[in-house]
Formats: C-alpha cells, structure tokens, sequence
C-alpha cells in the first residue's frame, strides 16, 4: 500500500490529557489506574479513569449529543489543537470528501443505564430527556465527531471490541486509495460504563489489583476509558523526515470461538503477516510491537506464541495496558498514537503492573522504558472471540537517533 501521513493525532486516557501529559507518562513508565471509584460499583478492581471529565460540559448546539462517551469525546478533539486541524482539513478538502471513522464498544450506553432508574413507576417508560440516537445508538460518537468539526464524507462506527478503533485505520486507507475521500479522521472513544465492568466481571476475566500483563500472576484485566484521534491524509511524495506514516495493515478472524483467542495465536500472526507485506517489510524492519497485552492467561499466551512465531525473541516489546487499562474500543487508536510517540521519541515504552515475565512466554518483553532508535513499530489490537487487527506505523526519515 502506499503509506498515509497521519498529519496530527492526539491522546487522551488516565495517564494524561493530550500528548504532552502522555508523552512523560510513558517516559516514566507510570500508570493512572486507581481503585474503582466509578459510579455505584461496588467490584474490587482497578480502573482507568480520566480525570476531570466531569467537568466538560456540551455546548447547547451539541445538547442531544450529552453523554459520558461524547463528552470525552469532545475533551480528546480539543488537545493538541485536533479539532482545528479537522476543521481546517474540511476547509481544504471540502465537506464531502473528510470521512469519519470510529471505534467504540459500548458508546453512551451509561445514559441508557443511569435512565433505567429514574423510569415512570407506573409505565415503566424511560424519562422524556433520554435520547437514545444521541447517547446510546453505537453511530453517536461519529455522528457527534462530524457535526462538531463540520464533516459531511463517508462516516461509521466500528465495534469489533478490542480491535475497533484499529480496524478504522484499514477502513481510512481503503477510501483513500479508491478516491472516495482525500482526508480521514480515525481513531476511538469508550468510557466508563455499568455493563463493561459488570459485564467483565461476569465473565471472571477483571483483575482485583492492577493488571499485570505476561507475569506469570496475572488475574485478568483493569477496565480504563480512553478517546485517541488521527487525522490521515494522502503523504507527499518526499514527506518530512519526522513525518510519522501509516505504512500497513492487517486484519484477520481466528474463527475459534466466542470469547477466547486461538491457542497458538494463529489469528494474531495472520493479522501481523499481512501487515508486514502490505507494508512490503520483513520481521527484521520491526524496531519495537506494542503487544495487545491484556493481562489475561489465555490472550498473554496466545499473542506471546504468535509474536514469538515470527519474531522470535529478539524485537522488543511491551504492553502499555498497565498504563492505561484497557480502554477497549479505544484501545487501538490509543496505542497507534503511542506507536506515533514512540517514533517521534525514540522511546520503547515500559509494561507497568509487571513485575516479572512469565517464563513459558519467551519474547523480548521490556517492563520499563527505554531509549532507542526507531524506524518501524507495530501495535496488535485481538478483539474478543478472534477479530484482530495489526498496525505498522513508520518514521519517514530513518530512525530516531
């Protein structure tokens, strides 16, 4: 494929509002998880919230839109002046031609839930100020995003779970490449919400401490919210040396089953194969993966057998999700941008919550971080049940030095 320039991209999770919060964060190799302190949830577990959001308010143009996941939506759109450069990239290309493409897994459906308990008593009827399209409808965040920065082009949501907001990168560069649009926005929102932890819970799979992904006592997840946006753009012929592109893409189904991922990694590995040759790179051209890394037993082996495959044990990696949790589908448009800061900073981020890497699992895991040169990375986004989507971001000018 030709590679895209992702001309600006922005970040917003526990660890830090904007890139420049982010950045030393993963500098630092520190984590925002705290224990749950969200809602009425009463669960021992540990999560990922962003603070202050609160505190953001809609204006009243954008009312029908108020929700939790909108919300933060807005307060991601407006760090490192994102929201300006969408809009400037709707001035120059034109309404129709700027698409809109989001991850998310549960969208506002906490306003569905906090509606639930203020019902008529009698009717059982939700109250009249609930608006569904606007909060809960799994469209609402796109449909919010290009009402709120002027877009009119292609626009849907993509909710594959952990791998949705990776899933649009591959979307963006298909509309590209067949002329539909000239400029993408991409990326993913997920907030806090009842049934994401309830529903985790349910299925044993959230951690009582901070997730600590491939140590051999890793328990299961923590549950983090997150909005990260890339705007994608055609590159020019001779980008900048620090212009950071988008250079490939895979996407595969372990067709296993419903909720646990191929034993051997077979998806992972199939996603990561075809990144790497529509990239047109080899194994060696890998300078750091930035792993899935949930911190469950089955997804840690799973990913460790398929990385291990085809990388063997020399590339190193890491797993930011002891930073942030796991903002579900945010998460890969979370962690494509710390591929984006990686590149930019020469920096391999750490696996905070680590403390020890599980012995069956035999990659080159980094638990803190470190300097060094990069020209390639790659960033695993394996849904739940076996969608899978893998990302290799480039540096256009060489590695960092």
């Amino acid at each position: 494929m030709k590679p895209l320039l992702i001309s600006r991209h922005t970040a917003t999770s526990c660890i830090g509002t904007g890139l420049d919060a982010t950045r030393a964060a993963l500098a630092e190799g520190r984590s925002g998880l705290r224990h749950c302190d969200f809602e009425t949830i009463t669960l021992d577990t540990w999560i990922g919230r962003v603070p202050d959001l609160e505190a953001v308010v809609m204006s009243p143009a954008l009312a029908d839109y108020d929700c939790r996941n909108n919300r933060l939506a807005l307060l991601g759109l407006m760090q490192d002046g994102f929201i300006d450069a969408a809009i400037d990239a709707v001035s120059r290309y034109g309404a129709k031609r700027v698409a809109v493409l989001l991850g998310t897994s549960t969208s506002g459906i906490l306003e569905t839930e906090l509606a639930y308990r203020r019902r008529d008593p009698v009717s059982g009827a939700l109250p009249p100020d609930f608006h569904y399209r606007g909060s809960h409808n799994i469209f609402s965040v796109a449909e919010f995003v290009r009402h709120a920065i002027g877009a009119g082009g292609p626009a849907w949501v993509i909710s594959t779970a952990c791998s949705s907001s990776a899933k649009v990168f591959a979307s963006a560069s298909r509309l590209l490449e067949l002329g539909l649009v000239d400029a993408a926005i991409v990326g993913g929102v997920d907030s806090l919400c009842l049934t994401t932890l309830y529903g985790f819970n349910s299925l044993e799979l959230v951690a009582p401490e901070p997730c600590r992904p491939f140590d051999p006592a890793r328990s299961g997840i923590s549950i983090g919210e997150a909005a990260a946006f890339a705007l994608l753009e055609r590159a020019p012929a001779h980008p900048a040396d620090d212009a950071i592109l988008l250079s490939g893409y895979g996407e595969s189904s372990d067709a296993h089953h419903m909720s646990s991922p191929h034993p051997d990694g077979l998806g992972a590995r199939m996603a990561m194969e075809q990144a790497l040759a529509r990239a047109g790179l080899a194994t060696a051209d890998i300078d750091y993966i930035n792993l899935h890394g949930t911190g469950t037993p089955s997804n840690d082996s799973a990913e460790g057998a398929a990385v291990r495959q085809l990388f063997g044990n020399a590339t190193p990696a890491s797993s930011t999700k002891g930073a942030t949790g796991h903002t579900l589908g945010a998460a890969g448009g979370l962690e494509a941008v710390f591929c984006a800061l990686a590149l930019s900073d020469g920096l391999i981020p750490g696996s905070p919550g680590t403390r020890n890497l599980d012995p069956a699992i035999d990659i080159a895991y980094r638990q803190v971080p470190q300097h060094a040169p990069l020209r390639h990375v790659l960033s695993n986004s394996l849904g739940f049940g076996g969608t899978n989507c893998s990302l290799i971001l480039s540096r256009a000018g060489g590695k960092t030095s």
